[in-house]
């Protein structure tokens, strides 16, 4: 262990002590089946009377400056950005559905300040460019911040730091090195030890916790969407939800898109589509669909949550090789996700996540992680789609004579960074001076990912290597550190 770190003891001052550990009464145990017999098999996030109506569908022939395709949050953020810096741009936005009805209102909501995936992955990709990058996820947070404040949007934001948990003594090493990586860029970390973690959020499985104080925090995604979709029509986009893409050609001096009853003729085109199939057939090379799953718990009562703390309410990612996020919501239900899974072909809507055995596992590792909350039922349930590319972290590529950029990639970690990602792509579709233009997050591109059959089982393996593989460890431990060697986060 370096000597300069010092695992935080459970008597240091840290802010508000964790749960009472006073008597109480063994709640009930619900079974899974009962604790989700009730479930509605779909996103927490849109079950809100905060959801503004949706916008026409295109229904003409029109002209743009710059045409967006997709409005979840790299499409939003590249609307205001663009109108924000360039308002004389006439600017028109297609949904292929609803905004924030696809992965932005199906995520954890969980702020992190990294653009890349975390530090420690920043450091795995674009070693040589760390400070930079670190520079433009602060600068990304204040833009962020600010431009919520400017539009008056609230999304329940607080910003009250993210952790990981160690879920097995062998994982604290890892939180060591991280803890030293964090401290020599100036983040305000500490590193727990058993004791204090469960004085901040207890579980039997926490044994030792990195806790992120500041720049970080959790926020309602929907409600950010939203948001953000207010901003843009104020600023004066045109937008247009229902409107799927039907094709896209290249007429030389512009880009031409169909959709179903109506096109634009752009100047330049921002592809937010995350997996969506585009009718570009590189980009399907370069990313791909996996699934993540999540439930969200009735809210709970004062006394539930006092069996676990969590006073300081941060957002929690565990050390699992499949691991769990879990966070609270203004209303006091606990966000757990994990158990990622691939679909052939990128399914878009599997049945299986309208299925409610597909949660059975994950409310078993609800459960598990927090016995003491045995009697808590389930509100929600539903799968969301995450945009996984090699280096695991947003990319910016040019098409269609570079008429267009396609911005996507953020492997589970665009919640901030989208905002981030749709600046540097409206950067290079526009050939403007910006710093991170001069370094690799912005001149190169995630490797070919193999295609079907391949992707499939390659996928299937890996996450069958997933379930398992800590405690198991030997042709899934190997397997998972091939897949890794080959340049593929895990």
């Amino acid at each position: 262990m370096n000597e300069s770190v010092q695992f935080l003891e459970a008597d240091t001052a840290v802010p508000e002590s964790g749960p009472s550990h006073t008597a109480r009464r063994t709640p009930v145990r619900l079974s899974i089946e009962e604790a989700l017999a009730r479930t509605r098999l779909s996103p927490y996030w849109l079950d809100n009377p905060a959801e503004p109506p949706a916008e026409a569908a295109l229904a003409s022939d029109t002209n743009a400056d710059l045409l967006i395709v997709g409005g979840g949050f790299t499409g939003l953020w590249a609307a205001v950005q663009a109108k924000e810096q360039m308002p004389e741009l006439d600017v028109v936005l297609i949904e292929a559905g609803r905004v924030a009805h696809g992965a932005s209102g199906r995520a954890g909501g969980i702020i992190s300040t990294s653009v890349m995936h975390g530090l420690p992955n920043a450091v795995r990709v674009f070693p040589n460019d760390i400070a930079q990058l670190e520079a433009f996820g602060q600068r990304n947070l204040d833009g962020f911040e600010a431009t919520l404040a400017r539009y008056g949007i609230d999304a329940d934001i607080e910003w009250n730091g993210e952790m990981t948990v160690a879920v097995d003594p062998d994982h604290v090493d890892h939180l060591r090195a991280d803890y030293d990586l964090h401290k020599s860029y100036g983040h305000d970390v500490v590193l727990l030890d058993a004791k204090a973690t469960r004085e901040q959020l207890d579980s039997p499985l926490f044994a030792g916790a990195l806790w992120s104080r500041n720049r970080s925090g959790i926020v309602h995604p929907a409600k950010l969407a939203w948001g953000l979709k207010r901003a843009a029509l104020q600023l004066g986009v045109r937008l247009y939800e229902h409107s799927p893409l039907t094709s896209v050609s290249d007429e030389g001096a512009s880009v031409f898109v169909k959709t179903p009853a109506g096109s634009v003729r752009a100047t330049r085109i921002l592809f937010g589509s995350g997996t969506a199939k585009v009718g570009i057939p590189d980009i399907n090379r370069r990313v791909l669909q996996v699934r993540d799953h999540v439930l969200a718990t009735e809210p709970l009562t004062d006394e539930q949550l006092s069996r676990i703390g969590w006073q300081q309410r941060q957002g929690i990612y565990d050390t699992r090789t499949q691991l769990n996020y879990f966070r609270l919501t203004k209303s006091n239900n606990i966000i757990f996700g994990g158990l990622v899974s691939y679909h052939f072909d990128g399914d878009p809507n599997p049945p299986r996540d309208q299925q409610r055995d597909t949660y059975h596992r994950l409310a078993q590792a609800f459960y598990t992680t927090f016995p003491q909350l045995s009697d808590v039922r389930f509100s929600h349930a539903w799968g969301g789609p995450i945009d996984y590319c090699s280096r695991g972290s947003v990319f910016a590529k040019r098409y269609l004579g570079d008429k267009a950029v396609f911005v996507a990639g953020y492997t589970g970690f665009g919640v901030a960074a989208s905002r981030f990602g749709a600046f540097m792509g409206l950067n290079i579709l526009f050939d403007r001076d910006s710093p991170e233009r001069a370094l690799d997050i912005a001149n190169q591109s995630p490797t070919y990912i193999p295609p079907e059959p391949v992707r499939w089982l390659a996928a299937k393996l890996t996450f069958h290597a997933f379930d398992g593989a800590d405690a198991e460890g030997g042709w899934k431990r190997a397997w998972i550190k091939g897949v890794k060697a080959m340049g593929f986060p895990m």
